[in-house]
């Protein structure tokens, strides 16, 4: 349920595809009628099919097993200013506080600059994020939770892409746990970090296929 070119959506550079819209028309163009995408990295992605799509969302099983750890004092935070909606959906279901962190490039040749908006001091602090690819940025942002007080640090991501030295990264990390589902599989050495929750959202493709064959709504399983 991963779709793998929805960061490539708006050119960079003049006479350069936009990849995502590509990748959605090849899709079209072999015959799909219909789609089944979940957590896509923006909503707006799903006007880029000229089929029917259906988002579904990784939200319930994550909350879920959050809840499963009986967390007591809770903030969620997004790890950047386009995440805050997600961010929001989960503190609405733990009644939870929301902190952001503000990610700024300092000058030419300088390191990126994080600030934090919002209070994790004494808290668990659980960060919410569509994918994590190279795990560069979330854990720099964990650390500086960590700096600022965070008892425990989390990751809650839909997508575990974990691209180049990710995986060491995470388990080299002050994470506690990060969890992921099952969305793109986990490779060999993923699988040995115990840290790596990964989380099956077979219960939710499989209800949501259910519903379209019996002409039921797909996005009441949200409501």
């Amino acid at each position: 349920p991963y779709f793998g070119y929805a960061r490539q959506d708006r050119k960079t550079q003049g006479r350069e595809a936009i990849s995502a819209k590509l990748v959605a028309d090849l899709i079209s163009n072999t015959g799909a009628d219909r789609i089944i995408a979940m957590d896509l990295h923006t909503g707006q992605l799903q006007g880029f099919f000229n089929i029917k799509v259906d988002h579904l969302y990784s939200t319930p099983v994550l909350v879920d097993y959050l809840r499963s750890k009986n967390l007591k004092d809770i903030v969620i935070v997004s790890p950047d200013a386009g995440g805050v909606e997600r961010a929001r959906v989960f503190a609405k279901k733990f009644k939870a506080p929301i902190a952001i962190i503000d990610k700024r490039r300092a000058g030419h040749n300088s390191a990126d600059v994080y600030n934090l908006i919002g209070d994790v001091k004494g808290k668990q602090a659980v960060i919410v994020d569509d994918m994590i690819d190279t795990g560069g940025t979330i854990c720099a942002g964990a650390q500086m939770l960590k700096d600022q007080g965070a008892t425990e640090v989390y990751a809650c991501a839909a997508h575990p892409v974990f691209s180049g030295p990710a995986v060491e990264r995470l388990a080299e990390s002050i994470f506690d746990e990060v969890i992921v589902t099952n969305s793109i599989p986990l490779n060999a050495d993923a699988l040995k970090v115990g840290k790596i929750k990964q989380l099956s959202v077979a219960p939710i493709l499989g209800e949501a296929i259910g519903r379209i064959n019996h002409d039921l709504s797909v996005s009441e399983m949200f409501e």
